[in-house]
């Protein structure tokens, strides 16, 4: 198998392409520039590593820090959805035992017919 060699600004270019959005993936960007995923991922690391940074993203952590009223606001609406979560269950479970009533009923009517 022979190894393809590429050059430095190809390399850099590529780097910087999926580090310019976080929705890129490795897959994605090796298919589009015809490279292998592992290829590419070897080159971003090494220029993560280059830059000093650590871990997979290029994110900050005070990106995921969440202030109180933000905290507050899903933790409302976590309990609404969970109520309405809860609502729908209890709705299923009356749809469900209607359907099995109906069920029975088309067995039953229906061994009535053929007599």
């Amino acid at each position: 198998m022979v190894m393809k060699v590429y050059s430095s600004e190809f390399k850099a270019d590529a780097v910087a392409l999926y580090l310019s959005d976080p929705s890129h993936t490795f897959e994605g960007i090796g298919k589009d520039l015809g490279i292998s995923r592992e290829t590419l991922r070897n080159w971003v690391r090494a220029e993560r590593a280059r830059r000093g940074e650590s871990g997979t993203t290029s994110t900050n952590t005070k990106d995921f820090l969440v202030s109180e009223a933000t905290r507050q606001e899903l933790e409302a609406e976590i309990a609404a959805l969970r109520a309405e979560l809860k609502t729908v269950r209890k709705e299923n479970q009356k749809l469900a035992t209607e359907r099995d009533i109906l069920r029975k009923a088309t067995k039953f009517f229906a061994q009535e017919m053929t007599w």
